[in-house]
């Protein structure tokens, strides 16, 4: 009787747990054609519940390899070597089936077995609150397949081979599906009435019977109150963990024209560039901006605080020319690195992969994450940059800040750099994961004589790199903005042999970083802000930046610039010279002389979006000048002037350091954007100031004082806008 009782009892429980683990089998099946295979990382059906989810994923892990994708790669095969290339043309329909049977995992391609391996299968389908997804992976991922989805069903059981193969797309099955859409009409239903709310966004769009994704579309479904928002633990914040800032249609007129700028949601306050490269073919850029997050509970409560909290992200853009940017979706913040996350720079490892080095927002220390895919927009789990002192015992008590990482000789060195008087501090690795402390970066032969600075004004957004034989360090000082210094890295120590300034007036030029081009150019940026204007009088370090709300944006990033060394080892600085992609309607004037004490308006040459070039003929005047954006007298406006001897060009309201040679032409490139204005002089210097002006007000003077002004030439070009309707929107 014992015997019998344990039998039953044993095949009561094998029951139950075989009944258990046919509730979570599934099959998603869905039948598509790929109009790009080199779009990477979406899916074309996804199932998600909170943070887990598996769907049917293209090129994530392997090249035009399909998988089953699933969170933290917990139920998939890395090693997909040896699973098949996609091939099929873009017309060709494919049915692509995932089937989750017991702890068995089996991909089919048209019916035929593609792969399968073991995983531990869990229960999706039973949970309140799912949802599916298109397009994207999962609701807080990134990637895309750019696809058209002819049909989609989800199956509460294991298909077998034959079931698969007998099933047609947009014709009801034997088998009862779970879920189905067959992607009829203009609304997009579930045919079995469970997902009953669905929402279409970045470019998704329903036609012929298909549901057409695009390159950036996304598709959210699931009941109403999950994928709106209206009920805790749905995805209400998705449109935050996705947002792709993007130009609106009809932007306001004063917003600048072919300045990189942000363009919202939130604002880039602070705006600091951050990791540029040059990576398989594009350009790309990241800066920080503010974006509103949903509060954490407490104690299963929000925060007593109104409204979102917010995190610092960084934006990511790229471009073919650095002139005209495509915004990314901004995957970059808490959800994926577990921090807001400030200031930081990119660089290449020894073996030529692509990592980000950055600061943790509270979490007082730095950190390297690595890209995961050639868009840039997925990246690896942070490690944490923690070096060992002499004693091999870990740096803990160290305040961390803005981190900057170089390659000399062989061996990885970090910077740890500081907003206060402490000394910035460096640490080398021979493997990126094993870092020992060296000591203070800046070699104790600083002389502070020489250079005209003290050798405790801070040193954040650093950004170091080799230039010609000499390495140069870009940074700020809080108090002085921005600056470089140029000079050896000696005894794995920085000594610096010469310092200056490049931003003479607040944070009107600030937080540098730079890249360099496939043609060996060094290129940089600054975050810009402007300090100067009547309806903004105080710096941004008071809470005032919303006085620029509908007048301009926030996050306003410099021209590019180009830097090199002259022969005597000076700092060169040039515009980008794919900013002249932009130019159009030319007008020029030769051969001009401003007589003495005399104001010349030009004809025909005017505007608030320009580049205009000058060239003064060896000037021996007292005082001369141009005048931009000034009434058809040539009075008011924004002066740019000097005069014989002078040791400044005087820019609007600062004076920046230059000096003419004797018997040297002075050539001026001045960049009109609305109210900012980039001046560049001969080469060795360039300035950014800011501009309240009239509309009407547009013209172009020059004038003399103390003796005769002859003028080479002036040449002026209409700048168009970096924002055509083919750059506008992101990809």
């Amino acid at each position: 009787m014992k015997i019998y009782k344990t039998l039953l009892i044993f095949t009561l429980i094998t029951a139950v747990c075989s009944a258990q683990a046919a509730d979570i089998d599934k099959t998603l099946v869905s039948w598509l054609t790929l109009n790009n295979k080199a779009i990477k990382g979406g899916s074309v059906l996804t199932v998600e519940h909170q943070q887990q989810f598996d769907g049917i994923v293209y090129a994530e892990l392997g090249e035009a390899r399909w998988m089953a994708g699933s969170d933290r790669w917990g139920r998939t095969n890395k090693e997909q070597n040896e699973y098949a290339r996609e091939d099929a043309d873009a017309n060709a329909l494919i049915q692509m089936a995932i089937v989750y049977k017991d702890d068995s995992v089996t991909i089919y391609r048209n019916g035929e077995i593609y792969a399968s391996h073991k995983a531990k299968n869990i229960d999706l389908l039973n949970k309140d609150g799912n949802v599916v997804t298109f397009g994207i992976r999962h609701t807080q991922g990134n990637g895309r397949v750019d696809a058209k989805i002819e049909d989609a069903r989800i199956y509460k059981q294991a298909l077998s081979q034959e079931e698969l193969k007998q099933l047609v797309p947009n014709k009801e099955s034997s088998i009862k599906a779970f879920a189905w859409w067959d992607f009829e009409g203009d609304k997009m239903i579930d045919r079995m009435g469970r997902y009953e709310h669905s929402v279409l966004a970045s470019g998704a769009t329903l036609k012929d019977g298909k549901l057409d994704l695009g390159s950036k579309g996304l598709v959210i479904a699931g009941a109403e109150e999950v994928v709106t928002g209206k009920s805790s633990g749905g995805v209400h914040d998705k449109q935050n963990l996705l947002e792709t800032p993007a130009m609106p249609e009809n932007p306001p007129e004063t917003w600048l024209t072919y300045h990189l700028a942000h363009p919202g949601p939130g604002t880039a306050m602070p705006g600091d560039p951050n990791p540029a490269f040059f990576w398989k073919g594009r350009y790309h850029l990241h800066y920080i901006y503010k974006k509103s997050v949903p509060r954490k509970k407490q104690n299963g409560r929000r925060k007593k605080q109104k409204g979102p909290g917010s995190a610092f992200v960084w934006a990511h853009v790229s471009s073919d020319d650095m002139v005209h940017w495509k915004w990314h979706p901004t995957v970059l913040g808490p959800k994926t690195m577990g921090h807001s996350m400030f200031s930081g720079t990119g660089f290449f490892t020894k073996d030529g992969k692509l990592g980000i080095i950055y600061h943790g927002q509270g979490s007082n220390r730095n950190w390297i994450s690595y890209a995961l895919d050639d868009n840039l927009d997925q990246w690896s789990k942070p490690e944490i940059v923690l070096p060992h002192d002499k004693d091999g015992k870990p740096v803990t008590s160290m305040p961390y800040f803005d981190p900057d990482l170089w390659i000399d000789n062989g061996t990885y060195y970090a910077l740890n750099a500081r907003s206060t008087k402490q000394p910035p501090v460096v640490m080398k690795s021979d493997n990126l994961k094993d870092w020992t402390y060296i000591g203070e970066l800046l070699h104790p032969d600083f002389d502070e004589k020489k250079l005209g600075v003290g050798k405790h004004a801070d040193i954040s957004c650093p950004n170091m790199f080799k230039l010609g034989d000499k390495w140069v360090l870009l940074c700020i000082s809080h108090n002085l903005g921005c600056r470089y210094f140029i000079g050896d890295f000696k005894d794995e120590q920085f000594l610096p042999e010469q310092h200056g300034m490049m931003n003479w007036a607040s944070w009107d030029f600030f937080a540098p970083e730079s890249l360099l081009t496939p043609d060996g150019r060094r290129v940089m940026w600054s975050w810009c802000t402007p300090t100067e204007m009547k309806w903004f009088k105080v710096t941004p370090r008071k809470k005032n930046f919303n006085a620029l709300k509908g007048k301009l944006q926030s996050g306003i990033q410099s021209l590019p610039r180009e830097l090199s060394l002259s022969e005597d080892g000076t700092l060169l600085i040039k515009p980008l010279r794919e900013l002249k992609k932009l130019r159009s309607d030319e007008k020029s004037v030769q051969a001009l002389t401003i007589k003495s004490d005399t104001t010349h308006v030009l004809k025909d040459i005017s505007g608030d979006t320009m580049e205009v070039e000058i060239i003064l003929e060896a000037p021996s005047a007292s005082e001369f000048g141009i005048k931009v954006l000034c009434d058809k007298d040539g009075n008011k406006g924004f002066t740019i002037s000097s005069g014989k001897g002078s040791k400044t060009l005087n820019v609007g309201y600062i004076n920046p350091p230059f000096e003419l040679k004797e018997g040297e032409d002075l050539t001026l490139r001045i960049f009109i954007d609305k109210n900012m204005i980039e001046v560049f002089a001969n080469d060795r210097q360039a300035a950014v100031a800011w501009h309240e002006y009239d509309p009407k007000d547009l013209h172009i003077s020059l004038f003399s004082k103390g003796g005769d002004l002859k003028v080479k030439s002036v040449s002026a070009w209409k700048m168009n806008s970096s924002w055509s309707q083919s750059t506008n929107r992101s990809e």
